[in-house]
């Protein structure tokens, strides 16, 4: 995240280009509970879904959107991104809209397109879902929404 962090409503926004800002995933998990339009967009690949587990926002009474930014094995953003978040997210513009990834960097990326297509309040939840390499090179150790100990579930 960046170092130019500022407090909008309560929340540590992290400054960002063409997008309203990077939020760790506490942030983004206060971000859900609190404001009742907010929701959780998974852009990781459906394998990742699977087999690494995701969100689980059952306290809070919602369900994260799963739609892949990129489909494994070429790896190509999803032309038709914006249209399925849009069909899947409804008409407010203006709500929260938090993208999450495995370490934040596709997630950043989608953050840009469902800025670009209108949405006025995406927000990238930085070091995602599992966060970024440590020393060993393995993940979920250092940074990240399981790091943090936010609700997570297996499929």
């Amino acid at each position: 995240m960046s170092e130019a962090v500022r407090t909008s409503g309560g929340y540590d926004i992290a400054a960002a280009e063409g997008y309203a800002g990077d939020v760790k995933p506490g942030v983004a998990w206060r971000m859900l509970g609190e404001v009742a339009a907010a929701r959780l967009v998974d852009v990781r690949t459906a394998a990742e879904w699977a087999f690494v587990g995701g969100p689980d926002l059952r306290p809070l009474g919602k369900n994260a959107i799963e739609i892949e930014w990129q489909s494994f094995p070429s790896m190509r953003a999803d032309p038709e991104f914006a249209r399925k978040a849009a069909a899947l997210l409804g008409d407010d513009r203006g709500a929260p809209v938090l993208l999450l990834c495995r370490s934040g960097a596709r997630s950043a990326s989608a953050a840009r397109a469902l800025t670009a297509a209108g949405y006025a309040a995406c927000f990238n939840v930085a070091d995602g879902f599992e966060g970024p390499l440590d020393g060993d090179g393995r993940r979920g150790r250092t940074a990240g929404w399981k790091v943090e100990g936010l609700p997570w579930k297996q499929k």
